[in-house]
Formats: C-alpha cells, structure tokens, sequence
C-alpha cells in the first residue's frame, strides 16, 4: 500500500485569535500554582477571587435545589430575576421590574454578548479590568482608552468630552466599574453627575460593572444609573461581594429605553449559553434577597477588607509608592515609579517579574489594566488569607472594636507580609 496515499489529509485553518493572549489574571494564578507545586513560597496577589466563604444561607439553598434539573427561561428564572429587581432598588432606589433584568453565567459572559449585540465603540477608562479590551478584540470591536494622570484612576468627565466631539454621531458604549478594579477608587457623586451629563449630551451607552457595589467599604455605593437612568445598563453578581466566583452567575439590568439591546441579547443567550445551572439561580435567589444572615456578612467582610486595604494603602505610601486611597473591594494600584533607577526597571512586567523573583509576590502588570508599558505600576489582590477563619476572628472582635495591626498580622497572612515585602523593595 502506497503509505502517502493512507495519511489522513492535513486540515489547515488559521486561528483567527492566534496573537491574543490568555487573560492575565488567570495565567498569574497557574503562574503562582506551578511555582507553588515547586515548593516555592508565593504569596498570591494576582488572582482577584473572593477570599471569603459563600454565605451559609446560599450554600443551604444550593443543598436543597441539587435536584432542580430542568432547562430554565433564557432569560432567568423568574423568582431570581425578581430577586435582582428588587436588591437594585433597595440598594440603589431605582425600580425595575423582573423583566428588565438578563439573568447569565457570569457577568463576563454578559459583557461579551453585550458587545456581539451592540455594534458600538468600545471606551475604557485607564485603568480598567483585563478582559473588557481583548472581548473588543475578539469581536472586531473598535476600542479606545481614555486616559488619566497616575493615581487618579477616576475617569475625567472632560477627558470623554473631549473624545466623543471629535465624531459625535458614532455609537459607543462606556464601561465603568467601581469600586475598581484594579485601583479600588470609587466616583464621588458630582463625577458620576459630570460623566452622566456628558453621556447623555453624545448618546453614549453605559455599562455600570458595580460588581463590586456590596464591598463599598461604608456602604454607600452610588450607580450612575440614579443619574442617567435611560442609557445605562447595570451589571453585578455574586462572585465578589458573596464569594461565589466559581458558581457563574452575573445579572444585567436594563432601562425600558434599552429594550431593544435586552431583546438581542436573549436572543444571543437562547443560541450559545442556553441558561444558567438551575440550582445556582435557586441558590441565587438568597443573595439578593433582604436577610439578617447576609446583612451581618458582608458587615463583617466591610470591615475586615476596611482595615486590611487601608493598612495595605498606608503602608504602601508611607514606604514611597503613590497609592489611591481605596473605597472598596480589595485591590490597590501602586505607582513605584521611585524603584526606577534603584532597581533599574523600566516597565511594569519587568517590574512584576522582579517582586516575583525576589519577593515571592506575584502581582499584576499595569500594562495589562491599559497603563503605559513603561509605567511602572502593578495591581495587588489583597485575598492571600483563610477567609473563613478571619471572619470567624471578626466576630469574636469586642462589639465597637475595629481589626488593627496585630489581628491583621495574625488572621490576614500571607497577604500582610506579601504588602511588607513590597515595601522593603523601597528600603532596601
């Protein structure tokens, strides 16, 4: 037999995707798991995952719906999707009804289909999360950063003004997230007023990411939807303020004048995704509903990320960094530009790449949240500690007493070293 002739044919296709990376944030974490396999000591600072257990409440109703096994609405169970409605205007004073909310596997995954429905110009101020520019990228998207000056991670209303005159009939759709990530800075009200104002005056489209709302640290998150209701579309979650990363559950929630964009994207949802688990949305239901058991919880966690970010912060700057005070959830956004010539580093990956090797800390480039390569910042995820055993400290704290130094030192490790490391690199 002719042995050319009984090779299966070559199949030749080109991955479209072929130049874009894997998502920085979980690389950083296999990263740090293969060095951590080795035996290496890493303190993990990378990863941005909860470090708090689900709430007990949700775990319960995850036990008792196991059995739901049925397809569910495209568009979320209708218990769920009233549970939602019901937690933004409690929160937020904003009413919706059920049908204006977009139940999904994630608020990532909603992100994506919003950006396949809406064929708009993607603005992202910098610095922003690692996955809103490459979805644009994978979709053909235009995208443009709108920068601002190093610890000042607010977007400035007049910096969008000035870009959206420039061709004021394109669509565009704004993607805002606060607290940020990956500075933990939050608008105050008078900017979220201004940057409506602008919106409103060129017909652009807002995506408020407030999947952070429930870790403001005094609890007192504001949408920018209370300012400009008929244009923006707010997103959450429950994998940051209620632990539950691994469960895939995000939630838009739509104004009647963006019915049309809700449409196209259950339509979307019915084609790729189908619906969420079923037994994740039961479970779900007892996020966003009112409950003592949850209120107490997210208190505790308040408090503890509180005293953990601004100790975080503190010391940071005291040791020569320039920090922004964080309002809530747990990243910080150093800008070290001081190591410079101390260490002879010249961009923000070579300066991970030197905390890594010489610190154990594995952290985030600037680069990837949209900075300057040269700029020599990097994002830290405050969540290197057991959690589950902090907040168990946390209750056992006197009524009226604060976490300080010596319980962070004792319950909120390695993630407390990891922050001291980085500031010895100034000393040293």
């Amino acid at each position: 037999m002719n042995e050319k002739a009984s090779q299966p044919p070559t199949i030749k296709l080109e991955p479209r995707l072929s130049g874009l990376a894997k998502s920085a944030t979980l690389a950083i974490n296999e990263q740090s798991q293969a060095l951590a396999a080795q035996g290496k000591q890493i303190v993990r600072l990378g990863l941005g995952q909860s470090p708090f257990p689900v709430p007990a409440v949700m775990l319960r109703a995850l036990q008792l719906n196991a059995h739901q096994k049925a397809y569910l609405a495209v568009q979320g169970l209708p218990e769920l999707r009233l549970a939602v409605s019901r937690y933004i205007e409690r929160t937020e004073g904003l009413h919706f009804t059920p049908e204006q909310v977009l139940i999904g596997p994630g608020s990532k995954e909603l992100l994506f289909h919003l950006q396949l429905a809406c064929d708009a110009e993607l603005l992202l101020p910098s610095p922003s999360w690692v996955s809103y520019a490459p979805q644009a990228r994978i979709l053909g998207r235009d995208m443009q950063w709108l920068p601002s000056e190093p610890g000042q991670p607010d977007l400035d209303p007049d910096v969008l003004d000035r870009y959206c005159r420039q061709q004021p009939a394109r669509p565009r759709l704004l993607v805002l997230n606060y607290p940020n990530n990956p500075s933990g800075s939050s608008p105050e009200p008078d900017r979220l007023q201004a940057i409506a104002n602008v919106a409103r005056k060129h017909h652009v489209m807002i995506l408020s990411d407030e999947i952070y709302s429930g870790l403001d640290f005094d609890n007192q998150h504001i949408s920018i939807a209370r300012y400009y209701p008929e244009g923006t579309i707010i997103s959450n979650g429950i994998s940051k303020w209620a632990g539950a990363g691994g469960w895939r559950l995000g939630a838009f929630i739509f104004p009647t004048t963006l019915e049309s964009v809700l449409r196209s994207m259950v339509t979307l949802a019915s084609e790729s995704f189908t619906s969420v688990s079923a037994p994740i949305q039961y479970a779900a239901i007892h996020a966003f509903n009112d409950n003592e058991e949850l209120r107490d919880y997210l208190d505790v966690c308040r408090r503890l990320l509180k005293a953990l970010m601004f100790w975080s912060w503190r010391i940071l700057e005291s040791a020569g960094a320039q920090v922004t005070r964080p309002r809530g959830g747990f990243y910080l956004l150093p800008h070290m530009e001081a190591l410079r010539d101390k260490l002879d580093i010249q961009s923000s990956q070579a300066l991970c790449q030197y905390l890594l090797d010489n610190t154990g800390v594995a952290a985030l480039p600037g680069t990837a949240f949209g900075r300057a390569p040269d700029e020599l910042c990097v994002r830290l995820a405050c969540v290197d500690f057991d959690g589950e055993a902090a907040l168990a400290a946390m209750r056992e704290l006197p009524i009226g007493t604060e976490p300080d130094a010596a319980f962070l030192l004792e319950h909120c490790q390695p993630t407390v070293h990891g922050i001291q490391r980085i500031a010895a690199c100034f000393q040293g």
